[in-house]
């Protein structure tokens, strides 16, 4: 029976007819639906409604390319992104790979959190050899497949240049993270005040709004700065502060673009302590800047892939006022490098008062890998060898405390066993940060290593993705108060 017979009765669609039952939709007297053939999925219309493809008569078959992910996201505006940080909790999920999504909808179907569903760096792009163009088309064809009309934002993620940001408003992101640490100094820690003293330029008119008064934010937290303290704040951020002013007047504020402005101060060496996330907050609304989030550097180490290391009780601390600080301004604090960070979950839920953006990204290459694993022991053992040959290259790329000796030798494991290696800090953080190595390595005829592998098993396996995302992001929504 042809798939066009099903849709007369959707509810006598068998599950391998081909046909994804969610996306069936009425449309201009006709249906539009995906549907699975094999290698690959595609889009069919009963009606002509401009998509690029096959015209068979009685219908018409698209491949998921852009120019019909341009026509969905007109169609229907639930798969175009919108702006969701007004919302109490959101969470990014960058997903490296353009299949990740399904399983991500899955879980916030049935969590209060909103999603980010597309949210990649310029590193991540990279490193995957993808676009900005794909990132937005391969969420705007799942969710349509899923018929996720929730909402979702779009993220532009640790932009670093005018350029960027631009062409990722232009494909209508939504929401943009202006990565400032460019402009940030992390090479004062070592300094002592007289040191400080040396190097600061005075500014009369700037210190009495600083230096003559204390600021009280209510709920029992009163912030001071002593001359050393402003004096120190000022030298690290300066640079950053005028670089997001620039940003936010040159590309946000005339209102052609919709999408949110976060500034980030987090991908930096030194913390930012309390005082100074004040300074900056204070300093961006006084120059007019409309921001939805800021993203401190926290105390302790948010290291990829893994949960937190560090002092709890001072992250308890310091949470307490930096949410404190976002209350005081109106925004939501926004946590970065949030994958994996179950231990401090309930303390970020409780002192936020559950108004918060964090963002994870890796963890869904994780539980990629993770099924490789389950399914390929084979392949796994060839990619988990190719990481620890390559682990030093990766490292140019990300902070991690990795100890490969930890790491138990392959040889020493069954296949039944390699799986158990995804609980292991230093083994997460191996494949974690080799993913780009990984997804470019060719053989020596120019032919992709892995690349290819690797998607033909995921597809193969998408349900198992899928469950694995849905379990590993649930448990990231439970603990902050999301599900």
């Amino acid at each position: 029976m042809h798939f066009l017979d099903y849709i007369k009765q959707p509810s006598l669609i068998p599950a391998d007819c081909g046909i994804y039952p969610r996306s069936i939709h009425a449309i201009r007297d006709g249906i539009l639906f995906m549907a699975n053939e094999g290698d690959t999925d595609c889009l069919v219309s009963t009606v002509d409604l401009g998509l690029e493809g096959e015209n068979h008569g009685t219908y018409f078959k698209a491949p998921l390319i852009h120019a019909n992910a341009n026509v969905l996201r007109a169609l229907f505006p639930f798969t175009a992104p919108r702006r969701v940080l007004q919302e109490e909790k959101t969470m990014g999920v960058g997903d490296r790979l353009g299949i990740a999504s399904s399983g991500h909808i899955k879980v916030f179907e049935e969590s209060l959190a909103i999603p980010v569903l597309a949210q990649q760096s310029m590193r991540e792009l990279t490193l995957t050899d993808r676009t900005y163009e794909d990132v937005l088309d391969c969420v705007t064809f799942a969710v349509f497949k899923e018929n996720f009309t929730r909402g979702f934002g779009a993220d532009g993620d640790h932009l670093k240049n005018a350029i960027d940001v631009e062409n990722a408003l232009k494909l209508g992101f939504s929401m943009i993270t202006l990565d400032c640490s460019d402009y940030i100094r992390n090479d004062l820690s070592s300094l002592s005040d007289q040191e400080i003293t040396a190097l600061y330029q005075n500014d009369s008119e700037a210190e009495k709004r600083y230096l003559e008064t204390s600021f009280d934010l209510g709920e029992n937290t009163v912030l001071t700065f002593t001359p050393e303290d402003y004096r120190r704040t000022v030298l690290i951020y300066s640079k950053a502060i005028h670089f997001a002013t620039e940003i936010y007047h040159s590309l946000f504020s005339s209102g052609k673009y919709n999408a949110d402005f976060e500034v980030s101060i987090d991908e930096t060496l030194t913390p930012t302590t309390p005082l100074q996330h004040f300074y900056v907050a204070n300093e961006l609304i006084r120059l007019g800047v409309n921001f939805a989030t800021i993203a401190p550097r926290f105390c302790g180490e948010f290291q990829k892939g893994i949960d937190y290391i560090g002092d709890k009780q001072q992250f308890e601390k310091e949470i307490a006022v930096h949410s404190c600080i976002a209350r005081h301004f109106g925004y939501q604090l926004s946590i970065h490098s949030g994958s994996d960070k179950f231990s401090v979950f309930p303390l970020i839920a409780h002192y936020t008062k559950g108004k918060y953006h964090v963002k994870t990204a890796g963890t869904n290459w994780l539980e990629a890998m993770g099924v490789v694993a389950k399914t390929d022991p084979k392949l796994y053992r060839e990619i988990h060898a190719f990481a620890l040959a390559h682990f030093e290259e990766a490292k140019k790329y990300y902070h991690v405390t990795t100890d490969l000796s930890k790491i138990p030798s392959l040889n020493s494991l069954s296949d039944e066993e390699l799986p158990a290696l995804f609980t292991q800090d230093d083994a997460r953080q191996l494949i974690h940060i080799t993913y780009g190595l990984i997804l470019s390595a060719k053989n020596s005829d120019g032919t992709p290593l892995f690349r290819q592998r690797l998607y033909t098993l995921w597809r193969k396996e998408s349900t198992a993705y899928e469950q694995a995302l849905y379990r590993h992001i649930g448990k990231h929504l439970r603990l902050l108060g999301a599900m």
